[in-house]
């Protein structure tokens, strides 16, 4: 609890383009957050070093990961937005938990298997270690709640474990974080392959909405969507393709299932797309332009950075504090 609130923890990785899908499932629904719980939100940089990165593009991704959740209207005055490479507490706290996690607990993580298939020239030791610096991450802010989708699901869990663990030896010293339940985000689809979720890291160029893809982008993408057989806008298992531009225009509208099917009755695919590419394209465009506002207003965005990392590096302070106290690290004299 921080004031009264319970906190609720969540990040991005620094890497790639976020899109569509990460704004309606994810950074859409943050915004109204903070009324409710202490929100801090990190630009997760450290865990992107699991894969080869070029220093000056991470670092400007980074900075637009950073200026994209202001855009998107987390106020960084009233949400902890951070930098993890900021607040060296992550990575010390992450060695500590690593000798409280067991290697036959880390062999069971499903995301491990799924990153070294894609990264078989690079299986490195980060890679596998990934769910300890995660944990490290929520448990270092005594998060209470942690927003998380299906695949981040043993993730929380193994934060859950090591925290019982680490308590049941020293006492009450960490949170037991909860998943987030409440307003859930819709899950966007790859728009080439409807039956995986949109990804910023997807090969194909066509599969993913950008959130700085132009207008006429944006409306040629969802022209060259994959569609099902028949020609009517009906949401129905055997259309996943259908079914996810129903839910895109569905979540950039606010119109429910139902009301988007009689809207396009009696009209083919084709008028279809057209409008749920230009009510993406609508809806991301006053986005668009207060993101490259942040960008050129490289004062504030710095302010907001320091102030935001030093409350965060507080907070993350007062536990890393407790838990080398408790394991018995000779206490530093300042």
């Amino acid at each position: 609890m921080i004031d009264g609130k319970k906190v609720l923890y969540s990040g991005m990785q620094a890497t790639g383009n976020l899109t569509l899908g990460n704004y309606l499932g994810a950074l859409k629904n943050w915004v109204t957050l903070n009324e409710e719980y202490e929100c801090i939100y990190g630009v997760m940089d450290l865990h992107s070093l699991t894969v080869r990165q070029n220093p000056t593009e991470f670092r400007q991704r980074a900075r637009a990961l950073y200026a994209l959740y202001v855009a998107a209207g987390l106020d960084p005055e009233k949400n902890c937005i951070y930098y993890q490479s900021h607040v060296s507490g992550h990575a010390e706290l992450s060695w500590i938990l690593s000798c409280f996690t067991y290697m036959g607990e880390l062999n069971r993580m499903t995301q491990f298997k799924d990153k070294a298939a894609k990264h078989a020239d690079n299986i490195n030791a980060g890679l596998f270690t990934y769910p300890v610096l995660m944990a490290a991450d929520i448990l270092l802010y005594q998060a209470d709640v942690v927003p998380i989708g299906a695949d981040q699901k043993q993730h929380l869990e193994i934060t859950r474990d090591i925290a019982e663990r680490f308590n049941s030896i020293y006492g009450d010293v960490f949170t037991i974080p909860e998943p987030y339940i409440g307003k859930v985000g819709a899950k966007i689809m790859s728009l080439q392959d409807p039956t995986k979720k949109m990804s910023k890291s997807d090969e194909n160029p066509n599969a993913s909405i950008l959130l700085m893809d132009d207008p006429d982008t944006i409306i040629r993408k969802f022209k060259r969507a994959v569609t099902d057989s028949g020609c009517e806008v009906v949401y129905s298992e055997e259309k996943p393709g259908i079914c996810n531009l129903i839910d895109i225009y569905s979540s950039v509208t606010g119109k429910t299932r139902e009301e988007v099917e009689r809207e396009f009755d009696g009209k083919g695919y084709g008028d279809f797309k057209l409008a749920v590419g230009e009510a993406v394209a609508s809806m991301l465009k006053p986005l668009q332009d207060k993101y490259q506002q942040l960008l050129k207003d490289k004062k504030y965005l710095d302010s907001m950075i320091k102030m935001n990392d030093e409350k965060a590096q507080y907070y993350a302070t007062k536990t890393l504090r407790k838990v080398q106290k408790k394991v018995g690290l000779t206490e530093r004299i300042r």
